[in-house]
């Protein structure tokens, strides 16, 4: 598991096709760290199954190329890295699983004084999922929802997160990894498989506060 808050930045250093999937090999300062161990790459939880000094090397089946954006990363690009959360520390983002649900794309994108607010496109399936001052993660950075459409949303990126991550380096039309908050997603197998004889008072509530 991890919080959004990515603790540095790496370069895509090699991408070197192994049948349907591939071996990427991950330049960065990050570390030490231990083989086996949980990364997620630009959202991407990624197995680390080899070390050297400044990168590390993983494996992305053939599913994870297909699915998030790191099968048309480009050789040299900037990738958010943040290494699994341990138990006792701050949970300074939200609950995110290192699973991406889909792609999107960076729509817009207008100042914000020193902040900069982006709008991204995202596969209309998921917009159940996101709520406004909901959390929502692109590209492994945890961030607060500003406004939800059918088939876009808005966050504010502070200063801070456009130096610190590949956020700031986005293009116009760039893909990005999407993550929803799990909580939204356990909620919606809890609605669509409640007993209504039973539970019609707990949906009651859910209804009163603007879940379903």
């Amino acid at each position: 598991m991890f919080t959004g808050l990515v603790e540095a930045t790496g370069t895509l250093e090699a991408r070197q096709s192994r049948g349907p999937g591939a071996r990427l090999t991950i330049a960065t300062a990050i570390g030490p760290l231990s083989l086996g161990e949980s990364v997620a790459v630009d959202g991407c939880c990624l197995t680390v199954d080899s070390v050297r000094d400044g990168a590390f090397e993983a494996d992305a089946s053939a599913e994870t190329l297909a699915k998030t954006t790191l099968g048309a990363t480009a050789v040299g690009a900037r990738v958010n890295l943040e290494r699994a959360m341990k138990l006792g520390d701050r949970m300074g983002g939200h609950i995110v699983s290192g699973h991406v649900d889909g792609t999107g794309a960076l729509a817009s994108r207008e100042p914000s004084g020193d902040a900069m607010v982006m709008r991204f496109s995202m596969p209309k399936e998921l917009a159940r999922y996101v709520a406004q001052k909901g959390s929502i993660t692109v590209c492994g950075v945890s961030l607060t929802v500003n406004d939800v459409g059918d088939a876009s949303f808005d966050v504010t990126i502070i200063p801070r997160t456009q130096r610190d991550t590949s956020l700031g380096d986005l293009a116009l039309g760039s893909r990005v990894n999407l993550e929803v908050d799990l909580v939204a997603r356990y909620l919606e197998r809890l609605v669509t498989h409640a007993d209504p004889s039973s539970d019609d008072a707990w949906l009651a509530r859910l209804k009163r506060a603007g879940y379903m």
